[in-house]
């Protein structure tokens, strides 16, 4: 098992992250380390890594970004498993023995993901235990789903890969957006074998932080929006692309991520964010989407409280009522997702 790690300006960092690949229990443990041209204490701190075997390292001499980084640190794995992991985050104990367990007994699966624990100071206390069940769906079905929901449900920590479905897939690609990247590659994974998932325990610490994608490139509705839809553009013009039904299933996630666009323009509306939620951008994603967008039910609930006006929508009764179940229906679909791994 190989850890690719992506470093950049993330030195504070990488120690931790490292540690927590090597510690990985009953596997053959490895990790490549690319460090993207750092300006911070990175080299020094891959130096000191260095001191053990099992870490390779290596500095590239401009930066290249996350995309190729990863690419180029792949093209040094030569293990049957291998896992994408982001400088600034953690594997908890276990996780590596779990997955490839997994993967052992089910050869025709891809990709396997988990539950993953976001943190933003200390890591999470984890206690090592086994799997309580698995959850596993044909590549089709998994796409299916996603296209359905017009979401990505995994963080990325949590993930681990058969290293030739990686190859076959070509890596991470360069087309479409750069922070929608392992969306992207989940959906292509997807279409060339199975997709599993590890019930009950934590599979991945995915760390939030001031620097981190989330806060920073993938920050604001509009542009997580447009991250996810040329993710979606990209899985599709490639190995998604080969699906039976795949300019069917390409049209359902376009008007399932119009409908979410309208759906959070209506949020505005509710909750009297109208002047600092970005409407009318919303608006327009939805309308440059999707060319049904106007015969959406989000369409017409949308219509119905510009009818009412800003100032007054978020006193309606029906949009007050509409707030409420929202938040229900959000929490109730958070926690399935930390349990079964769908939204």
């Amino acid at each position: 098992m190989t850890a690719v790690v992506t470093a950049y300006n993330y030195g504070r960092f990488l120690s931790d992250c490292v540690d927590s690949a090597l510690s990985q229990e009953d596997v053959d443990a490895r990790v490549v380390v690319i460090d993207d041209c750092s300006s911070d204490e990175t080299p020094r701190v891959t130096s000191e890594l260095c001191r053990d075997p099992r870490v390779t390292a290596v500095r590239n001499d401009a930066n290249l970004g996350l995309v190729r980084s990863f690419n180029k640190g792949m093209e040094l794995v030569e293990s049957e498993y291998v896992v994408k992991l982001d400088a600034d985050d953690l594997l908890p104990p276990g996780a590596w023995a779990r997955a490839t367990a997994l993967l052992e007994l089910h050869p025709e699966v891809a990709l396997v993901y988990g539950q993953p624990l976001h943190f933003s100071t200390s890591a999470p206390d984890v206690a090592p235990g086994p799997a309580k069940s698995w959850t596993i769906w044909a590549g089709h079905d998994w796409v299916a789903c996603r296209c359905q929901s017009g979401a990505n449900v995994i963080s990325q920590p949590e993930v681990v890969v058969r290293t030739a479905a990686l190859r076959e897939a070509g890596g991470l690609s360069t087309e479409g957006p750069a922070v929608s990247s392992d969306m992207n590659l989940w959906l292509r994974l997807a279409a060339i074998g199975d997709v599993a998932r590890i019930n009950g325990t934590c599979q991945g610490f995915y760390r939030v932080h001031e620097a981190s994608m989330l806060r920073t490139i993938s920050a604001g509705k509009v542009r997580d929006l447009q991250g996810r839809r040329g993710a979606f553009d990209a899985a599709f013009a490639a190995t998604a692309g080969t699906l039976p039904d795949a300019r069917a299933l390409h049209l359902l996630a376009r008007r399932s991520l119009a409908a979410t666009a309208l759906d959070e323009a209506c949020r505005a509306f509710d909750r009297g964010h109208t002047e600092d939620w970005p409407v009318e951008d919303l608006v327009a994603f939805a309308l440059t989407t999707c060319s049904d967008a106007r015969r959406l039910d989000e369409w017409t609930r949308l219509e119905h409280r510009r009818s009412v006006g800003a100032d007054r929508a978020k006193w309606h009764p029906q949009f007050f009522a509409d707030a409420v179940a929202r938040r229900i229906s959000d929490e109730l679909r958070r926690r399935y997702w930390l349990r079964c791994g769908e939204w």
